[in-house]
C-alpha cells in the first residue's frame, strides 16, 4: 500500500501563487507515475498534471499550461505542484495520486492510489 498526504492549499487572490506537496509513504517502490487531479463542485474529476518516475516525461492539462509546474523529488518521495497566475476557475479540491503502470498516465482510473485532497480556492 502506498498512502499520500496533500498540504500547501488555501485560500489566495487572482493572480497569486501557491505550491502543493504530496508526500508518499509505504511501498513507494512500486509507484511509476504520480498525478494531481482537481475537482471542482458540480464537475468531474479532471487531470491537472503528472509526471513519469524519471521525472523526465510530463503532461499538463491545456488549462493550466504555461502557469502550473509539475516536479518530484523521489530522495523525499513527495511530488510538488507549483501553481502560478492563478484564476477563480482554478478553485477545486486537488488531489494527488500515485500509479504503478509503465507509462505516463493522465486517467483517474490509471491509478491506484489516491490523497484525501487539499481546497485550492481564489478569490476574484
Amino acid at each position: 500500500q502506498v498512502q499520500l498526504v496533500e498540504s500547501g492549499g488555501g485560500l489566495v487572490q487572482a493572480g497569486d501563487s501557491l505550491r502543493l506537496s504530496c508526500a508518499a509513504s509505504g511501498r513507494t517502490f512500486s509507484i511509476h507515475n504520480m498525478g494531481w487531479f482537481r475537482q471542482a463542485p458540480g464537475k468531474e474529476r479532471e487531470i491537472v498534471a503528472a509526471i513519469s518516475w524519471s521525472g523526465r516525461s510530463t503532461y499538463y492539462a491545456d488549462s493550466v499550461k504555461g502557469r502550473f509546474t509539475i516536479s518530484r523529488d523521489n530522495a523525499k518521495n513527495t511530488v510538488y505542484l507549483q501553481m502560478n497566475s492563478l484564476k477563480p476557475q482554478d478553485t477545486a479540491v486537488y488531489y494527488c495520486a500515485a500509479g504503478v503502470r509503465n507509462g505516463l498516465k493522465v486517467d483517474s482510473g490509471e491509478y491506484d492510489y489516491w490523497g484525501q485532497g487539499t481546497q485550492v480556492t481564489v478569490s476574484s
